[in-house]
């Protein structure tokens, strides 16, 4: 479990209940940065159960969440002011969004979280405001029917719960919307790119030993001319996918987004040939053309997952199709490599 910041206790019917912090400490921003960049990704969690901000009482209302850490905090800093109720499921260190889709923030561990915090005892209403974006994975009629629990959605983002809680509990159409602008695409270009490091260190390596070999036997020589240029194609290949496609993911034509990422790896393949990195032989130009774009194109369908844009029927069935051709490519990219290395 990750710190987190709490100012004291709340003693309630039910026990007692840490408060806390609404205010992000040096540490909590120096953690979000780490976290961006997957640095600890998997361990960045909050303890599920009850937690209070301000002074709630019995009245106050509850936020339901998730225990990846990061949605704790943007909820508690979104609730500064005011006096509430934080509910945290085990969501195994998931964020809402993805959790609702893998049912960890869902109906069953709202329902035992509710009983095994008691919280009928701490509140003296019957509401739940859940976020929008696990909507997916609640079955509000059910958790009525077991708990006597009413599920409110409440508003995409964090920083308008107070507009939709000031306004009687309804969400403006704007609340509802769900948007992908380029900052927070920008957020999660890091993560997609640090998610393959280790191949990013091996898989260049090989392909500089590689570069050495040629009709002749092995020439040091060779490695470090031709391995240096299939170390920047690697490289440049890995960003178009993981970088450069989700930036510019609204202006790229075509839905898919492996057809996106092949566009720019096309793009990326073209001006490495202008820079003279492609190679020497046609064979080379062609084989490079093709890993590039078969790489860019999988890396850029992996980007799906981080996306507004895309359904799970829809990524599934992009899948079947685009997995096959891009793997063609890279393998038809790669054999023919290496042939030129003998030619």
């Amino acid at each position: 479990m990750t710190p987190i910041s709490f100012v004291g206790q709340l003693e309630t019917t039910s026990g007692t209940v840490p408060v806390l912090s609404t205010a992000w400490s040096m540490r909590d921003y120096w953690s979000t940065i780490k976290v961006r960049w997957s640095v600890g990704r998997m361990n960045y969690t909050v303890s599920p159960g009850i937690y209070a901000v301000g002074k709630p009482d019995r009245d106050s209302s509850v936020f339901v969440t998730g225990n990846y850490k990061l949605s704790v905090d943007h909820l508690r800093r979104a609730l500064d002011g005011m006096n509430a109720w934080i509910l945290v499921l085990n969501t195994k260190g998931i964020n809402v969004w993805c959790a609702a889709g893998k049912k960890t923030f869902g109906t069953d561990e709202l329902v035992s979280r509710i009983e095994k915090h008691e919280l009928g005892k701490i509140v003296n209403h019957r509401k739940l405001i859940l976020p929008q974006l696990g909507a997916t994975g609640v079955s509000a009629h059910k958790v009525k029917e077991l708990t006597g629990f009413t599920v409110i959605y409440g508003p995409v983002r964090a920083e308008d719960i107070k507009a939709f809680v000031d306004s009687g509990l309804k969400a403006t159409p704007a609340m509802r919307t769900v948007t992908f602008p380029l900052v927070d695409r920008l957020k999660l270009i890091p993560v997609d790119i640090f998610y393959g490091k280790y191949y990013m260190l091996i898989i260049p390596s090989l392909f500089f030993i590689v570069s050495g070999i040629n009709s002749k036997g092995y020439s040091v020589d060779l490695a470090i001319s031709s391995g240096g240029r299939a170390i920047v194609n690697l490289f440049a290949a890995y960003l178009a996918g993981c970088a450069l496609t989700p930036a510019l993911l609204p202006w790229i034509p075509f839905c898919r987004f492996s057809i996106k990422g092949l566009i720019i790896g096309a793009l990326m393949a073209i001006i490495l040939f202008l820079a003279g990195f492609l190679g020497t032989s046609f064979l080379e130009l062609i084989s490079w053309f093709l890993m590039i774009t078969g790489i860019s194109s999988f890396l850029a369908m992996n980007f799906t997952g981080s996306s507004t844009f895309t359904s799970l029927s829809g990524v599934q069935k992009e899948m079947k199709t685009a997995l096959p051709l891009q793997i063609t490519f890279a393998g038809i990219g790669l054999l023919g490599w290496i042939i030129s290395r003998f030619i």
